[in-house]
């Protein structure tokens, strides 16, 4: 298991791999594809009639232990993680906007776009029991737990090929209001998850290493593929971004804008609710298995889990203290469904200022859910028509508050949700993005 912990924090000190992606251009005063995604009624204001995205990228990773200074020291890592109080968190994952096309026919707009989507998650992670498990040590004193949090190690990759439509539903001088819907057909690439609900056990150091006893757990353990295997080569994830098509979702949204001289605004508010749907991985290598730990006074020896590299292979350490299995080969996975709310507002000529809010619609806890977080930011943006600057200041329940920053040059754009805090106070948190999209006409 110690591989698993160490892909996530190599991953960490690489500036790319995060959960807000985008953040600030998807609000720019230049509409486009972009906008969209945040948001389908948006295509409903787009600055050109035809738009091509041609590729962008952003990636992140977020957590709530450790910073860039652990990482640049580079050694014992997952001792800087474990080794702490509070449940861990850790989130990794990059958003792939592919080829894409968005343009306007009287007082509609549409875009057909493609995405992939890679996302890696520990969440609620008991450090006492991670420091067993995956260390084959202990420091916390206390030889007894209990967790009754739902804690996971979850992974996934999927396509996405969406189609848009947007309407302009009321205009008049002064005000518009806009709805949009997009349809996504899914392919669902790998899964994999390991969740352990209300555990409990007793640990003992012993001569050898560490024994759990008079432990119990709900266990779900599921897989497809080669992440059955190996948990911690990157290669599963990226050859595995497309699968089969298997699952279907759709974002709803609306905005509203006070209108100003031109096609500019005082005011614009938007609402959408995103990642509504699910996707079902199925097939003969694919498995998801809900167990019940029992230890009883016959202790587990914690060794075999350290050199462990894959689930298989964690799923048969445990054996045979995993009863009463329930599986299936066809299983559901939801994806993570979010309200977006956001208001940007005209400050004075040029300078705008962005709220943004995201505000996850389901619990992380559940082992068929891949997890998104709650973010609250702040961007204020410089807008010169062909170039824009912004500075994106957020707050999120994993790794806290982060700054950024951003700029515009045409179609041609380069930013970072945290550069500014990971420079100047450690930040938990490291992301980048950029892209390039064409408008004409």
């Amino acid at each position: 298991m110690k591989k698993i912990t160490l892909l996530l924090c190599t991953l960490f000190f690489i500036p790319t791999f995060a959960q807000d992606h985008f953040s600030g251009i998807t609000t720019s005063k230049r509409v486009g594809i972009l906008n969209a995604s945040l948001n389908p009624s948006e295509l409903s204001n787009l600055d050109s009639k035809f738009e091509v995205q041609l590729m962008s990228f952003s990636f992140n990773v977020a957590n709530n232990k450790i910073g860039f200074s652990d990482i640049a020291n580079g050694n014992n890592l997952e001792n800087s993680i474990f080794d702490s109080a509070g449940p861990v968190s850790f989130n990794v994952d990059a958003d792939f906007l592919l080829p894409g096309v968005a343009f306007k026919l009287l007082n509609w707009g549409f875009a057909v776009t493609t995405a992939g989507h890679i996302k890696t998650s520990v969440v609620d992670f008991n450090p006492a029991i991670g420091d067993a498990f995956i260390n084959g040590d202990f420091v916390n004193s206390l030889p007894t737990i209990l967790s009754t949090k739902s804690q996971r190690i979850t992974a996934a990759t999927w396509g996405e090929l969406g189609f848009s439509a947007s309407h302009k539903i009321f205009e008049n001088e002064k005000n518009k209001i806009s709805g949009g819907v997009t349809l996504k057909l899914l392919f669902p690439g790998s899964y994999a998850n390991i969740g352990a609900d209300n555990f409990k056990g007793d640990f003992y150091l012993t001569s050898t290493g560490i024994e759990l006893s008079n432990a119990s757990a709900n266990i779900n353990i599921a897989y497809t593929g080669g992440l059955a295997n190996s948990f911690s080569n990157t290669s599963d994830y990226t050859n595995s971004l497309f699968g089969n098509l298997n699952g279907m979702a759709a974002d709803l949204g609306v905005n509203y804008q006070l209108k100003g001289a031109g096609k500019s605004y005082k005011l614009k508010i938007g609402a959408a609710l995103k990642n509504i749907g699910s996707m079902t991985f199925k097939g003969d290598d694919n498995y998801s298995k809900n167990y019940k730990l029992e230890i009883g006074s016959t202790p587990l020896d914690l060794k075999k889990f350290v050199s462990a590299s894959g689930i298989k292979e964690i799923e048969d350490a445990f054996d045979p203290y995993l009863t009463n299995p329930e599986t299936k080969k066809e299983f559901k996975v939801k994806l993570p469904t979010v309200l977006n709310l956001y208001a940007d507002v005209k400050v004075i000529s040029k300078l705008n200022v962005t709220l943004f809010l995201q505000q996850k619609m389901n619990s992380d806890s559940g082992n068929d859910q891949i997890t998104s977080q709650n973010i609250f930011s702040v961007t204020p943006r410089v807008s010169l028509g062909f170039f824009e600057a912004y500075l994106p200041v957020g707050v999120n329940e994993i790794s806290g508050t982060t700054a950024g920053l951003g700029f515009r040059l045409g179609g041609f754009f380069l930013g970072s949700n945290s550069i500014l805090t990971a420079v100047t106070n450690d930040s938990k948190q490291a992301d980048f993005y950029t892209g390039f999209r064409f408008g004409f006409l």
